[in-house]
């Protein structure tokens, strides 16, 4: 028998009512978990979308450089002027080395096939197939005809038959290879129709062509872009084959593996793409709140429920396991969308994504979205394990109240206030963790970024406190301002602190993100602006046509630049010249401008770290040495001043003396500026790539470049621009290149839109009571809608204060931090009084726009019902 005294404990409860219950409620109250499916859904959209867009775009990368390499295990690379074919005959007739195939490879333009880069890739058939197996079938009736003709006809090219479907080609029909504006009219004498899937995808934008068809076109007539080797067997055997091959190069040819270029192609556009997951994952931490509102609110909505089933011995486990067990089922839901959503958006983020790697890093040509199970997968247990996590805190309440207390309505309440000082202790160590993380150097650009959501989640802890400080001030304003409605909004904000404060911290981070990645993209283009100004100088330009937005094929006719040069108004003309060249002890290529004369003409206004500007130009011209770019700089971790740089020369590795270092935002890979006249001594001339005019004073400039494009109508391998010309250009790229990061941005505020929506409607359901009972004592429809929208106005207005200074806090480590580890580049925070403006007038209008719904409803409601005891 049990003691008199003992403590009833109620029979235990299955878990299938409880179900029941929640599956009933769902079916009440659906708007707040269609809110919470549609927050977890945008925010793996935007992590999907980002991932599928960078992924495709490396994968179309891959897929036509391994097309390339076959087989191939080595090969045999030059400097500049790439490898005399002289050296393959010399290979296989000297040495008889046999698994060895020439290859000559260079992008151009093909108005037939949409105006797209393609890989253009010169082979020899004979020697071929070791290495790639494409040529054993090509031809559409297998006759082998369009093989004899591939080899024994000029201009002939094969393709993909799945390409050519495309765009409705077929055999005989007629192409226009674009190189820098020189056409070439070439046939398609061979479809190539790979079986499986992956040869097909590789395939689509190459165009195979004999090496003696693609050596014209490419302008590298006698010469190869590289010659592949295989080379296996036992390590001994192999070690021997190596050393032989090394022994036989002349000096400036050098073996490297065949994954080599790639590998480092591929490297150039991971921060840029680290970059864009980074921000993609801001509306997965945006949603977080959102779901930990919708949650919280289920929680205190249903605590009589909660209250009673404990008293009938339900456990809190149960109801810890409960809550998670909704928000598993409404997150896989939400994130099933997500995955759906995130492939249709990164169909449309995939073109802005390819431009900008082909605009600043190397040229890639995405024919499809690749959809890779692995990014779907981690898609979905992201969103889901990001849901949970934020539903732990209102599932652990949930679970460790007793009875009694989930009875009272005021229990979650009097508690969220009461951690308001050790949510100020976590934003301190958490802050602190973010900073130490910052100041690391050296260290993985993912930590970095973990340093950077430290600190912005800091400051989402920070919000309760600061916003029960401001309504508490605010209070007496609004009473003498607003009378009673004016002293009812701020202090209910307070008293739903534990759910406004949430949805003000989203509404917040959105905010700051739109602050900080407005200052420092404005920064950028004012430093970019700054920067274009000081490095174009000269009043005319003249290129060969751009492949891509910055991407120059082919070179300048010499009767072109000494047409330009002897012009009548032209003072004085320079030319330069892009050429890539091996640095040993950098382990890549780097490239270098070689130029004729001191491109500033005079006005010495380069930004220099170091050296000594009023004789800098005068002794790059005595070849004294080179001048190297910060990111060059920054990314090989040179010291200051610079050791000098070994290039890999035509005679052999030759050390060059660095005079100065020079700010440069071009390219986040880095640059080094050479005198002609050195860069000739060491390597063959080099063929004209660009060239500037200055112009006599008083000439007008906009009748001498209409006076060259005159003259050179009809050429299609000479662009001549002014000086603003250029500079619109330049400007332009940078533009499109950003255009992908406003529309992150602007999906995270759509994702803190619906938090605010989510805490109102949360708000207003839970308070009709209340509501019911203002309204049954005098308080008009008016005055209701003039406090919900003053409750939202003060939560909007309050998230656009807190959001203009970690906004500048953010902005400070996206432009000295993060930028300067991502691409190496130093700019100049510019401050603009319109990116605060702007952003406490986002906050403000998406706070109003979310109260007006949940104000229309409590407008609606009946009394008599509203102030009935559930």
């Amino acid at each position: 028998m049990s003691a008199p005294n003992a403590a009833y404990r109620p029979a235990p409860v299955h878990n299938r009512p409880l179900w029941r219950t929640a599956w009933r409620r769902i079916r009440r109250r659906p708007f707040q978990y269609v809110l919470l499916i549609l927050g977890v859904a945008l925010g793996v959209a935007m992590m999907v979308s980002v991932d599928l867009a960078n992924s495709s775009a490396s994968r179309a990368f891959e897929l036509s450089t391994d097309a390339v390499a076959g087989r191939t295990t080595h090969r045999i690379v030059g400097g500049p002027e790439g490898v005399d074919q002289d050296v393959y005959v010399r290979l296989r007739r000297e040495l008889g080395y046999r698994p060895a195939a020439p290859v000559v490879e260079g992008y151009l333009l093909v108005p037939e096939l949409g105006e797209q880069p393609l890989r253009l890739v010169g082979v020899d058939p004979f020697a071929e197939p070791p290495f790639r197996s494409y040529f054993n079938t090509p031809t559409a009736d297998q006759s082998g005809e369009g093989l004899t003709l591939f080899l024994t006809e000029p201009n002939t090219v094969i393709l993909s038959r799945e390409l050519a479907a495309q765009y409705g080609l077929a055999l005989g029909d007629r192409l226009t290879l674009d190189r820098g504006g020189r056409k070439t009219a070439v046939q398609i004498v061979g479809l190539l129709d790979p079986t499986d899937g992956v040869s097909r995808r590789a395939l689509s934008s190459l165009i195979f062509a004999d090496v003696a068809t693609a050596q014209p076109i490419l302008e590298m007539d006698g010469r190869l872009s590289h010659i592949d080797l295989i080379v296996d067997g036992p390590e001994e055997a192999v070690d021997a084959q190596l050393a032989t091959l090394e022994a036989f190069l002349p000096e400036g040819l050098r073996l490297e593996t065949a994954r080599a270029r790639s590998n480092a192609l591929q490297q150039m556009a991971s921060a840029f793409e680290l970059n864009l997951t980074a921000l993609s994952l801001l509306a997965l931490v945006v949603g977080m709140f959102l779901i930990y509102n919708t949650v919280t609110f289920s929680v205190v909505q249903r605590r009589r429920l909660f209250g009673v089933l404990r008293s009938l011995g339900v456990t809190g486990g149960q109801l810890f396991a409960l809550i998670l067990g909704e928000t598993a089922v409404l997150s896989l839901i939400g994130a099933s969308l997500g995955l759906a959503a995130g492939i249709i958006l990164g169909r449309g983020m995939v073109g802005l994504v390819s431009q900008t790697i082909n605009d600043f890093y190397f040229v890639v040509n995405v024919q499809s979205v690749a959809v890779d199970a692995f990014t779907l997968v981690k898609g979905l247990v992201i969103g889901v394990v990001a849901a949970l996590a934020a539903a732990l805190v209102p599932a652990w309440e949930a679970m460790r109240t007793t009875p009694q207390s989930s009875l009272r309505r005021s229990s979650l309440e009097s508690k969220a206030r009461n951690l308001v000082p050790w949510l100020v202790l976590i934003f301190i160590g958490l802050g602190a963790v973010g900073v130490f993380f910052l100041w690391l150097r050296g260290v993985n650009l993912i930590i970095t970024f973990a340093g950077l959501f430290a600190v912005l989640i800091a400051f989402a802890f920070l919000t309760p406190g600061l916003t029960a400080v401001a309504m508490r001030i605010l209070t007496p304003v609004g009473e003498r301002l607003l009378g009673a409605v004016g002293r009812m909004a701020p202090r209910d904000i307070v008293r739903s602190l534990s759910r406004t404060s949430v949805a003000i911290a989203a509404l917040m981070i959105a905010v700051s993100v739109i602050v900080g990645v407005s200052i420092m993209i404005g920064s950028f283009r004012q430093t970019v602006d700054q920067w274009l100004n000081n490095t174009l100088q000269a009043d005319v330009y003249l290129s060969p046509p751009t492949l891509t937005a910055s991407r120059v094929a082919g070179t300048l006719d010499e009767a072109v630049v000494d047409a330009a040069a002897t012009w009548p108004g032209v003072q004085r003309a320079v030319t330069a010249a892009n050429i890539p060249v091996l640095a040993p002890e950098l382990g890549r290529t780097v490239e270098i401008v070689a130029v004729d004369g001191d491109v500033s003409d005079g006005n010495r206004t380069y930004a220099w770290i170091g050296g000594q500007p009023d004789t800098l130009w005068d002794r790059l011209a005595a070849g004294e040495g080179i001048i190297i770019s910060e990111p060059l700089l920054l990314r090989e971790g040179l010291s200051i001043p610079p050791e000098p740089l070994t290039l890999m020369t035509e005679s052999g590795p030759q050390a060059f003396p660095v005079l100065a270092v020079f700010y440069d935002y071009a390219s986040d890979r880095g640059t080094i500026l050479m005198d002609q006249g050195l860069f000739g001594r060491q390597w063959s001339p080099p063929p004209v790539t660009s060239m500037g005019l200055f112009l006599q004073p008083g000439v007008d400039v906009d009748q001498v470049t209409a006076a060259l494009q005159a003259q050179f109508r009809g050429r299609d391998d000479v662009v001549v621009q002014s000086n603003q010309a250029v500079r619109g250009n330049a400007l332009d790229i940078f533009d499109r290149t950003f255009a992908i990061t406003a529309a992150l941005q602007l999906l995270a505020v759509v994702v803190a839109f619906i938090g605010v929506l989510s805490a109102l409607m949360s708000l207003q359901l839970e308070r009709t009571r209340e509501l019911g009972v203002l309204r049954a004592t005098g308080m008009t429809v008016r005055q209701l809608w003039q406090m919900t929208l003053l409750e939202t106005g003060l939560m909007g207005s309050t998230a656009g204060l807190l959001a203009m200074p970690v906004g500048w806090i953010l902005a400070w480590i996206l432009i000295y931090v993060i930028n300067r580890r991502s691409f190496g580049w130093t700019l100049q925070m510019e401050l603009e009084p319109i990116y605060f403006v702007q952003a406490l007038g986002v906050a403000v209008v998406a706070a109003l726009l979310a109260g007006i719904y949940p104000a229309w409803r409590m407008g609606r409601m009946v009394i008599a019902t509203a102030v009935r005891e559930e």
